[in-house]
This record gives C-alpha cells, sequence and structure tokens, in this order.
C-alpha cells in the first residue's frame, strides 16, 4: 500500500502547475493587461536568477521588473514598447532570448566554437594516438640466436 501512495504522489506531481512568483499585490485588474504582461514577462530574464524568467523568480529585482512593465502597459505602451523600454534601461541582457547583434555575438557564437574547440581537442588526441607506434624489435642475427638456444638449454 506504502508504493501506491508513493505512485500516486508522484503521478499528481508531474501534472502539477509551475511555480510562479508573481504577488497577489502585483495583478492588474484588467484581465487583458495581465494576460499581456504574463506574456511579455515570461521572455524577459531575471539579473539575479540568470535562468529563470521574471515571473518565476522571487527576487525583488524580479518584482521590480514586473511591476515597471506592468506599470508601462497600464500607461498604454504597446507590447513593443514595453519590452524596449525595459531593454533600454537592461540592456539585450534581460531579454530570454536575445537578439543576434554585435553586443551578442560572443554569446550567439560561443556554442559553436566550443564545438569547433571540442573537436579540434579530438583530432589532436587522435592524431598523436596514431603517431605513436610500437616499435618492432629487429630480427636476431645467427650468432644470436645460437647464443639464445644455448641459453635456454642450460636453463633447463
Amino acid at each position: 500500500m506504502k508504493h501506491w501512495s508513493v505512485l500516486v504522489f508522484l503521478v499528481v506531481l508531474s501534472f502539477g502547475q509551475a511555480v510562479v512568483a508573481v504577488q497577489p499585490d502585483e495583478i492588474l485588474d484588467d484581465s487583458v493587461l495581465e494576460q499581456r504582461a504574463r506574456a511579455l514577462s515570461a521572455d524577459l530574464r531575471c539579473l539575479v536568477c540568470q535562468n529563470q524568467s521574471i515571473d518565476d523568480s522571487d527576487a525583488p529585482l524580479a518584482r521590480d521588473l514586473r511591476l515597471l512593465l506592468r506599470d508601462r502597459l497600464v500607461a498604454g505602451d504597446s507590447d513593443t514598447e514595453a519590452i524596449d523600454y525595459i531593454v533600454d534601461r537592461y540592456g539585450d541582457y534581460v531579454l530570454l532570448k536575445p537578439p543576434f547583434n554585435l553586443s551578442t555575438l560572443l554569446l550567439w557564437a560561443t556554442p559553436l566554437l566550443a564545438l569547433l574547440a571540442g573537436i579540434l581537442l579530438i583530432v589532436v588526441i587522435l592524431r598523436r594516438r596514431v603517431q605513436v607506434v610500437p616499435t618492432v624489435e629487429p630480427e636476431l642475427s645467427a650468432a644470436e640466436k645460437k647464443r639464445l638456444k644455448a641459453i635456454l638449454e642450460r636453463a633447463t
């Protein structure tokens, strides 16, 4: 019976909804604006947590960004204007999917550079393995064979 309760718990847990850090006092009265805010904040990075959206983060800075975004939407900004306002203040790094431009070139090129470095490392290692060829002992001369035979006969 104990195993069944653990299994049921895990199944229920797997169907759970993602936890969001949006506080009740942050939620806008206008449901349309709130839906826009949630959709936009899913694409904004928490600058403290780095790999979480501001909706998923409990950090005070993430809360400030959520409030700032909602203030911009209430002020009448379009989605693009609200995001541009935040990007102007915090840079492209605040976007979970930053645009491809000169300032983010290293960010976009790093995975490719890491892959190329890995391939180069593998090629260098394989070339070194191929170059290390075991040395072949030279054939014994007739005199050496005769001497070896004599030594072996004395040993037995």
